[in-house]
């Protein structure tokens, strides 16, 4: 299984690599020192399990653990710290275990074994929803905290030099994802208009013409305005007849 080790203090995490080295079946993807990292390589890496350190600054180890939970396929969460007294919000995150420091192997390998029995339901039923293939909410950072969008709420992306803007009814997040990416990931909602804008297709309700003439999309819900490319006008133009 892989796992990723979420510690603020080095010696900790470091104790932590020496420890899993014993365990072959085990391999380290990553490491982590605050909440907030935790929560964005927990959505690259993708990993099955996370030690996870419960007092950190900043976002701590229970706030990132409900926002890992949130992801579509969460990784078994394991969290270590050197205060009892957190162990009950610890399990009401659905923590697989609660290792108190200094961590023994054997508690830890008993951790890791149950892990690994969460992790082969999870598999089993992300077998099961495998037709749905992408994610149901995005990670943004609003304000300093971390937020997921529901996909379905979002009503266009637009990129700009390294970042995209996501547009909801209510607001807009630069996100650091590629417009290629999302656009695989979300092929079954979303369509491309222009080399650098992907519209929802449930949005799509008619065509209209900027102050230069060219012909752009309109939304029900918001006053902007997006520039459809000649070599997409006539996907969308076929897509509104068909809908």
């Amino acid at each position: 299984m892989n796992v990723l080790i979420v510690d603020d203090e080095h010696l900790a995490r470091q104790r932590l690599r020496k420890m899993l080295s014993a365990t072959p079946e085990h391999r380290i993807i990553g490491e982590a020192e605050t909440g907030e990292d935790a929560l964005r390589k927990s959505q690259t890496s993708q990993p099955d399990v996370v030690l996870m350190d419960i007092r950190m600054p900043g976002m701590d180890g229970i706030e990132a653990a409900s926002y890992i939970n949130r992801m579509d396929n969460p990784p078994a969460i394991i969290f270590t710290t050197a205060f009892s007294d957190r162990a009950l919000n610890a399990f009401e995150t659905h923590a697989v275990d609660y290792l108190l420091k200094p961590i023994k192997l054997s508690r830890l390998e008993a951790a890791l074994e149950a892990a690994k029995r969460m992790n082969k339901a999870q598999m089993s039923q992300l077998r099961e929803d495998e037709a749905i293939g992408s994610r149901q909410k995005i990670c943004v950072k609003n304000r300093g905290s971390l937020e997921l969008i529901p996909v379905e709420e979002i009503i266009y992306f637009q990129a700009d030099q390294k970042y995209v803007t996501l547009r909801t009814a209510d607001q807009e997040y630069l996100i650091e994802e590629s417009l290629k990416a999302l656009e695989e990931e979300f092929s079954q909602h979303f369509i491309r208009i222009h080399r650098n804008a992907l519209v929802a297709q449930k949005t799509l309700t008619g065509l209209t013409k900027n102050n230069e003439g060219r012909a752009c999309i309109s939304f029900a819900e918001i006053d902007d305005l997006l520039e459809i490319s000649r070599r997409h006008l006539p996907q969308i133009r076929k897509k509104l007849k068909s809908s």
